[in-house]
């Protein structure tokens, strides 16, 4: 089974840091949240990924290229360029296909993209920006339990307000930014059956969210997996800084390995 990961997008929320690096690249402790987001996977199994590439896709293509380099310790002889690695990482098992699914391209487009590369009924799908404490075997056991073209974790996404209850005016509960609100959101963790390529076009403007999954849930081929765990968005700077504090203080939820 494989797992697509959509590492296109212009990410043009994160100001600053996008315009020297794709949204995916943006670091969290010592390693890009795309790492983090692929070890969530891999603790369970799932190792092979394809990339969906777009904006600044070369910074992701250099990083995975020099994975070696750049993920252990090593001595280089600057003679004969003879390198001797003296800490493994612990991603030898990941094999990584990187596929440029164009600079505009829309989510389903992108998928579309990299069809020739998927060769199994059901694969995964997610974002290069959100983290998930959920459980990926549950999920995909979820999945295929129902038989419908597609499966969404639904997350509740922490407040960034307060909260309120009202009656006839009169405030009745009041909640500085509570945890969680009370509805879901698709989370970004998807399993799909192969036949919703069947829905998609390679066109630069072929959506996924918009329009499509409106399409398929008015016939009833949606399904949420809730989790009512822990799930964050680098969405802009200030969650970048929040997650690295969650885990520079060694309270990362989305830490399962």
């Amino acid at each position: 089974m494989k797992t697509i990961i959509l590492a296109g997008g212009w990410g043009t929320r994160l100001g600053q840091l996008s315009e020297i690096i794709p949204k995916p690249m943006v670091y969290i402790g010592n390693r890009p949240i795309l790492w983090h987001i692929m070890k969530i996977y891999s603790f369970y199994g799932f190792n092979d990924f394809i990339i969906a590439l777009g904006v600044k896709g070369q910074a992701i293509r250099e990083y995975f290229y020099n994975f070696e380099a750049v993920n252990n310790d090593y001595t280089i002889h600057l003679g004969n360029k003879e390198i001797t690695y003296h800490k493994r990482h612990d991603e030898t098992e990941w094999k990584v296909t990187l596929v440029d699914t164009g600079i505009n391209t829309l989510k389903g487009g992108r998928i579309k993209r990299i069809e020739k590369h998927l060769d199994d009924e059901v694969n995964m799908l997610t974002y290069g920006d959100g983290l998930c404490d959920v459980n990926i075997k549950s999920l995909i056991n979820f999945h295929k339990s129902h038989g419908k073209i597609i499966t969404i974790n639904g997350v509740r996404p922490a407040s960034r307000f307060g909260e309120l209850e009202e009656n006839d005016g009169h405030v009745r509960s009041f909640s500085e930014k509570p945890k969680s609100s009370k509805t879901y959101i698709n989370g970004g963790f998807m399993v799909f059956n192969r036949n919703l390529l069947d829905f998609l076009t390679p066109d630069e403007d072929c959506d996924l969210e918009y329009g499509l999954m409106e399409e398929l849930a008015s016939r009833g081929e949606v399904m949420i997996y809730k989790h009512d765990g822990n799930w964050e968005c680098m969405d802009h700077e200030r969650d970048m800084q929040h997650l690295n504090k969650l885990w520079n203080e060694k309270k990362a939820f989305w830490k399962v390995w």
